[in-house]
């Protein structure tokens, strides 16, 4: 079974259900702004992952739908201010929402998609008992995305922060909706409590291995395959897990590097490289690599408990993709 076909095939469902939360309103502008990001891209995972969560649980797939176009415009809410925040310019090669709109319309697009994943949830057709849990569930993992955004900010100011701190921090902002994603599929799939939190596990740990590949490819990747600003978190003194293994076992002339050039906004190309050098000598990249690759082998050995199906293999594949993808 190819992955990337049952991607796509999953994606053209999901595209013709959401595009009634993404339709032309007035003011014109600010539609245009929420529509920027959504329209622009996007691989459409935490959709996919919801309805492979209920399929493999024996439900019907096509009742997710709601909760699935709830999570994505959720997902896409954050990063139309992660990038405010982040001063990004590009993502998913195409110009941010903030950079073609304006900032004030960027962050006025970003609450609108925000109210847009609610009324998605409205639509779903489950019972009161069933939509009170995931309203509950949805409201939780906001809650933690915001404290994990803060907790990223926070980090930019310090200068050493522990592994355990940037395990903490990418589990609240990103891993979260991966773990609602497979939980929340599993829920309207009636799934039992054994199968709930083995996925609910599953969707925690492919989130981790996700954002962990991420750091990976900022450092390994060019601005064109990446779809955003290389080099930008070093700038920024961003702490990703790279980051975080460097400026705690650096010294000599690697630690005068990164104290001279992380987190200075004014910091040449040149001496961006520079860092990109550290980090590639101290073997960061490699560890974040070998990171993310644990944390995927910890998501497929949650399915183990879950009956062999066409779904199961996809879950399978979809966490292999989550350290094989370039972008």
């Amino acid at each position: 079974m190819n992955l990337q076909n049952e991607l796509k095939k999953r994606e053209d469902i999901f595209s013709k259900y959401w595009l009634k939360y993404l339709q032309d309103g007035k003011p014109v502008s600010l539609y245009d702004a929420a529509r920027h990001l959504p329209m622009g891209g996007g691989k459409r995972l935490r959709p996919f992952l919801v309805m492979l969560s209920c399929e493999i649980v024996s439900g019907d797939a096509e009742k997710t739908l709601p909760f699935g176009a709830a999570l994505e415009l959720m997902h896409n809410f954050t990063l139309v201010h992660d990038d405010i925040m982040d001063r990004s310019n590009l993502r998913r090669n195409v110009l941010t929402v903030h950079i073609k709109f304006g900032a004030p319309a960027a962050i006025l697009a970003g609450d609108l998609l925000f109210a847009r994943s609610f009324e998605a949830m409205h639509d779903l057709s489950v019972d009161c008992f069933v939509f009170k849990q995931l309203d509950r569930l949805l409201i939780q993992c906001i809650l933690n995305i915001c404290e994990g955004q803060q907790l990223d900010v926070e980090f930019e100011q310090r200068k050493i922060i522990t592994e355990e701190e940037y395990t903490d921090m990418i589990t609240r902002k990103t891993a979260v909706l991966f773990r609602l994603a497979a939980r929340g599929g599993a829920i309207i799939g009636e799934g039992s409590e054994d199968e709930i939190s083995a996925l609910t596990e599953y969707g925690l740990y492919l989130g981790l291995s996700f954002q962990i590949w991420d750091d990976y490819l900022d450092m390994s990747s060019d601005e064109e395959i990446l779809g955003k600003d290389i080099g930008n978190d070093i700038r920024n003194g961003k702490k990703t897990l790279i980051a975080v293994y460097s400026l705690q076992n650096a010294t000599g002339d690697n630690k005068q590097v990164l104290d001279e050039v992380f987190g200075n906004s004014n910091a040449s190309d040149d001496d961006v490289k520079r860092v990109f050098t550290v980090f590639k000598e101290m073997g960061s990249i490699d560890y974040a690599k070998k990171t993310a690759i644990e944390y995927t082998k910890k998501a497929k050995n949650a399915l183990n408990i879950l009956k062999d199906s066409e779904a199961k293999e996809l879950l399978y594949d979809l966490a292999d993709y989550s350290i094989n993808r370039e972008n």
